[in-house]
C-alpha cells in the first residue's frame, strides 16, 4: 500500500477495523479476505514467499507446481 515491497494484509483487522462487521461486508471485506499488493521484488522471490505462506496456512508440502519443481 504505497510501497515498492510486496504486502499481504487482513483488511478486517487493519484498514477496515473501524467499521462494523455489517459495514465491512457491505464494502466487500469479509472475515477471510486477505489483500495482496505485489511489489517489485524478483518474481521468483514473490512466488517462493507465497508458496511458503500457503503451505504453512494449509499444512501442505507445496502450493504451486513451479515451487514443487524447485
Amino acid at each position: 500500500m504505497g510501497d515498492a515491497k510486496s504486502l499481504i494484509i487482513h483488511p478486517a483487522s487493519t484498514t477496515h477495523q473501524q467499521l462494523s462487521a455489517q459495514d465491512q461486508v457491505a464494502s466487500g471485506v469479509t472475515p477471510e479476505l486477505v489483500r495482496i499488493s505485489v511489489g517489485i521484488e524478483h518474481v521468483d522471490d514473490i512466488i517462493a514467499d507465497l508458496d511458503q505462506a500457503i503451505r504453512i496456512a494449509t499444512g501442505t508440502k507445496s502450493a504451486t507446481p513451479a515451487a514443487a519443481a524447485r
